[in-house]
C-alpha cells in the first residue's frame, strides 16, 4: 500500500521557558500553529518476513540530508516496526522544501507523517504512538494532531487543540539560510524569573481568547513573544538584519518561530504579504508568502478561508 502525506511545517506565536528539569529538558508555554509550507512525503509499505527501510530525499532542500539511519524519517519507520513488533518493506520518498533548523519543525513533522502513514497502512491506532513520537522528537507529537493552533506545555508534549473563527492573517517567512542548533540556543538561555513567567503566560492566554473569538489582526500587537529570540538575535548577524528590514517596514507583528533561525510576520492581505516578500527578498534569504493550515475544528464550523498552499 502506497500512501502520500504533506507535511506541514509550524511557527511558534508565543514561546516561553518556565522552568527546567534535572535531566536537561526545558518546559514551556507555547502556542504552536500549523502551516502551508511544508514537505511531500510517499510511504510505500508492506509485511515482510524481514525489514528492509530504503529512503530517497529530493527537493530543495534534499540535497543537506542524509538519507540512511539517522534521518529522523528513517528512524520514525523504524520506530513504528518496533513498537508494534512488525517487519516489513518499507520505502520512503521526502520531497523536502522545509529549511533545517530554521525553527519550523520540518523534521518533526516529517516524521510524525511516517507514523501517520504506517498507522493507515498497518491499521494501528495513531494514539498509541503518542509517546512513541515525543522519544523522536518533542515537537512530534504536534504534527500527530490534525489541529491548526495547539497549546504545548512540559517539554512540548502535552498538547491541548485550540479552536479558531473568523479570517486568519496571511504570514510571511523569512530564512537567511542558516541553521541554527537548537542545543546551543538554550545553552546560552537565562532562565526567567517567576515574575515575567507569570506576565509572559498572561499573554498567551489573551492570544488564544483572541482566536477564539475571532479578534481582528491588530489586537495581536504587544502579545506575541518568544524567549529563545534573546538567545539568538545577539548571536546571530543575519537574523538581526532581518529583524531591522522588518522593522523600516513598518511591520508591526512580526517574531522569530522556536529556537530560530526563521522569523515570520502577519499581515492582512496577500497583497500585503507579496509586497513584504518583495522587500525582503534578497540572494541570501529565502522568502515564503503562506497561511495558516486549514483545519476541520475551527469554532462555530467556520474554516480557515486562507488555505492555499504557501509559494517562495
Amino acid at each position: 500500500m502506497k500512501i502520500t502525506r504533506f507535511c506541514p511545517a509550524k511557527i511558534n506565536l508565543f514561546l516561553e521557558v518556565t522552568g527546567k528539569l534535572p535531566n536537561g529538558y526545558h518546559e514551556l508555554a507555547t502556542l504552536f500553529a500549523k502551516i502551508n509550507l511544508g514537505d511531500t512525503l510517499c510511504v510505500e509499505a508492506q509485511p515482510a518476513t524481514d525489514t528492509c527501510i530504503s529512503l530517497d530525499i529530493t527537493g530543495p532542500v534534499g540535497k543537506f540530508l542524509r538519507a540512511d539511519p539517522s534521518n529522523l524519517v528513517w528512524r520514525a519507520a523504524q520506530a513504528f516496526l518496533d513498537y508494534f513488533r512488525l517487519q516489513a518493506h518499507i520505502k520512503l520518498h521526502l520531497e523536502k522544501h522545509t529549511p533545517t533548523g530554521a525553527g519550523l519543525g520540518g523534521g518533526s513533522s516529517d516524521a510524525a507523517g511516517v507514523l501517520l502513514a504506517l498507522c493507515e497502512i498497518f491499521h494501528n491506532d495513531k494514539n498509541e504512538l503518542l509517546a512513541t513520537a515525543a522519544k523522536l522528537g518533542a515537537d512530534v507529537p504536534l504534527f500527530m494532531y490534525e489541529d491548526t493552533f495547539l497549546k504545548g506545555e512540559g517539554i512540548g508534549e502535552i498538547l491541548t487543540p485550540v479552536s479558531y473563527c473568523g479570517e486568519l492573517p496571511y504570514i510571511v517567512l523569512v530564512y537567511p539560510h542558516l541553521p541554527v542548533p537548537t542545543k546551543g540556543v538554550f545553552a546560552r538561555l537565562k532562565l526567567p524569573s517567576r515574575e515575567e513567567v507569570l506576565t509572559h503566560c498572561a499573554q498567551l492566554h489573551k492570544i488564544i481568547e483572541n482566536l477564539e473569538r475571532g479578534v481582528a489582526i491588530p489586537e495581536y500587537k504587544g502579545l506575541l513573544f518568544n524567549r529563545l529570540q534573546e538567545c539568538v538575535v545577539p548571536f546571530e548577524y543575519a537574523v538581526r538584519e532581518i529583524l531591522t528590514d522588518l522593522a523600516k517596514t513598518g511591520t508591526e507583528l512580526y517574531l522569530m518561530s522556536g529556537s530560530g533561525s526563521t522569523l515570520f510576520a502577519l499581515v492582512k492581505s496577500n497583497s500585503q504579504a507579496q509586497a513584504l516578500a518583495r522587500v525582503l527578498q534578497r540572494p541570501d534569504r529565502s522568502v515564503y508568502v503562506t497561511t495558516f493550515q486549514e483545519t476541520k475544528h475551527a469554532n462555530n464550523g467556520n474554516k480557515n478561508t486562507l488555505n492555499e498552499r504557501g509559494s517562495s
